[in-house]
């Protein structure tokens, strides 16, 4: 028995799991939030081939014929190159194609806005949190001043302001959203200031912004990636109640918010496909990116697990 005993070869040790397979587990628990991811990445896809996988190009002009316009879904065009899957809008282009240029052009705004609002909310949250005393009761005095009033009511002053535009909504955008990023990242950094790593470094006399940029600002990060996710999912949605309103992009940009308005009119007629498809993108788009955002947060904070 002993002989028996000791062929046996000896298993080797399990491999510990490295924090990217950690997370990556943690986050397939939830079946809803890998059913959002995978409609995310279905869309940033599509936003991203558009040129592709478009059947057609509603920037071109010459293949836009009006006779086409407001066609129901399933219906060919009069040159009967293509079908209408989705229904025509009022100036005959077709809805799958509009929409998908409409993602991607409502995605690159609210993911260029996120990006520039969270480099300088993320910066002068820094500087509050670790400085304090009076930088810190000024900016946070700015940043409840800002928070005090609607975004969309802020969004709608300054537009009337700059004008319509891409570049114009996407400043917009970003004096919107800045103060959620430094009043988070400000939270964090004061949660953070006191610990050892931070004294460690005030005692090697490393430079101030070698401590806030090189120690501080990696600890602060998860909370930070959580608002991201949910600020970009709020930053399309206000583009587009914008755009519906008339105040976003211009006639000419196919955004999802103003192919929703061009359709608007010709719901009561019965012609719901103009609005409604946009709207159902709109839907999942903003939803998909929410509940990404809500499994981050679970994950990244394990006390918040459900």
């Amino acid at each position: 028995m002993t002989a028996a005993f000791d062929s046996v070869a000896p298993t080797a040790p399990a491999k510990p799991e490295t924090p990217w397979q950690r997370f990556a587990s943690d986050f397939r628990e939830s079946r809803v939030a890998m059913a959002a991811l995978v409609a995310l990445v279905a869309i940033l896809a599509a936003a991203l081939l558009a040129p592709v996988i478009s059947p057609q190009d509603p920037y071109d002009l010459t293949r836009l014929n009006i006779l086409d316009a407001r066609e129901p879904p399933g219906a060919r065009a009069l040159s009967g190159e293509m079908t209408f899957w989705l229904g025509s809008d009022s100036q005959g282009r077709d809805m799958l194609s509009a929409i998908v240029y409409g993602l991607r052009i409502s995605l690159g705004v609210g993911v260029a806005s996120g990006l520039i609002a969270v480099c300088i909310g993320m910066c002068i949250g820094l500087v509050a949190g670790y400085v304090g005393g009076r930088v810190d009761a000024v900016i946070m005095r700015v940043v409840d001043l800002q928070l005090s009033f609607p975004s969309i009511l802020v969004a709608l002053m300054l537009l009337a302001v700059l004008g319509q535009g891409v570049d114009k909504i996407i400043i917009a955008l970003v004096i919107v959203q800045w103060a959620y990023y430094t009043r988070t990242v400000r939270a964090s950094a004061l949660a953070e200031r006191r610990r050892e790593y931070i004294e460690a470094g005030r005692c090697l006399a490393l430079s101030r912004l070698r401590i806030i940029f090189r120690h501080l600002l990696p600890n602060c990060m998860p909370p930070l990636i959580v608002v991201a996710t949910v600020q970009v999912a709020h930053a399309i949605s206000l583009e587009a109640t914008l755009s519906f309103l008339g105040l976003g992009l211009p006639p000419t940009e196919p955004s999802l918010g103003l192919l929703i308005a061009n359709g608007f009119d010709y719901i009561m007629s019965g012609r719901y496909w103009i609005s409604v498809f946009p709207g159902i993108a709109l839907l999942l788009t903003v939803g998909s990116i929410n509940l990404v955002g809500d499994q981050l947060r679970d994950v990244l904070n394990p006390r918040l697990q459900r």
